[in-house]
């Protein structure tokens, strides 16, 4: 899950590892707007797992082979695949749906939250995608924004090239109950502001996706053609660059 998104900056596996490429995985970062700050939807890891401990962090995964092929109730935006495009190693469009999808089988399953539409006629889903059918849904990406890309440095066991989403809580159409508890990876779900004390000692890399999506929220809602910044390795330091500049 979080170890996509937060494996950029992890630095606990040795430097002299053979190449690995990087495998695609995305991560959601629901926003509730309905106070008068924009809160965030965090999950606590369980203080017994070896990768971070305790922390604070957004689901998030590998993308799945299924993940092209599950049935949604409405497309990913033009905007959204043209961003998702962007960059370098191409991709194709399918590959670009399956990292929107990926965000939200993630999501659902590690929180028990699931962004979907109810549809007409029952769909037989399988797998992580059981709730969805149960509840009378089918996943829908056509919400959803994205923030920021990042890649795992090279030298480490753990490599993802991820994709940092967005999406309203309003989105959020049905909660599996059972998901979060005392014995499960995320023993906690929290909805906080961007900047206070559950986050304060987030990962680096998660810090930078937030303060681009606090950057974003501060200039109105969010649209598909602000700049996405692109953090990579390059040289031993990390670089931000800006997708398809």
């Amino acid at each position: 899950m979080s170890d996509a998104a937060t494996a950029v900056h992890e630095g606990k596996e040795a430097d002299h590892h053979p190449y690995f490429r990087p495998k695609d995985a995305a991560t959601l970062i629901l926003i509730d707007r309905s106070g008068d700050k924009p809160k965030v939807l965090v999950g606590r890891r369980h203080d017994k797992v070896v990768f971070m401990p305790g922390k604070y962090v957004f689901p998030g995964g590998r993308v799945d082979k299924a993940d092209n092929r599950i049935p949604v109730a409405a497309p990913i935006s033009a905007e959204l695949e043209a961003n998702l495009l962007k960059g370098s190693p191409k991709i194709a469009p399918s590959r670009a749906r399956a990292l929107a999808v990926a965000a939200i089988r993630e999501a659902c399953e590690e929180t028990g939250l699931c962004l979907g539409c109810k549809v007409d006629k029952p769909v037989k889903l399988d797998g992580a995608w059981k709730p969805f059918a149960e509840a009378g849904l089918l996943p829908d990406p056509s919400g959803l924004f994205l923030i920021a890309r990042a890649i795992t440095p090279p030298g480490r066991v753990r490599r993802f090239d991820t994709r940092f989403f967005t999406a309203d809580a309003s989105a959020i159409a049905h909660r599996v109950e059972g998901v979060i508890h005392a014995d499960a990876e995320l023993v906690e779900l929290v909805w906080v502001e961007i900047g206070s004390q559950p986050l304060a000692d987030a990962h680096a890399m998660t810090k930078n996706v937030l303060a681009e999506l606090d950057r974003r929220l501060a200039t109105g809602p969010l649209r598909h053609d602000a700049p996405v910044p692109f953090f990579h390795f390059y040289g031993g330091k990390m670089q931000k660059d800006v997708l398809g500049a």
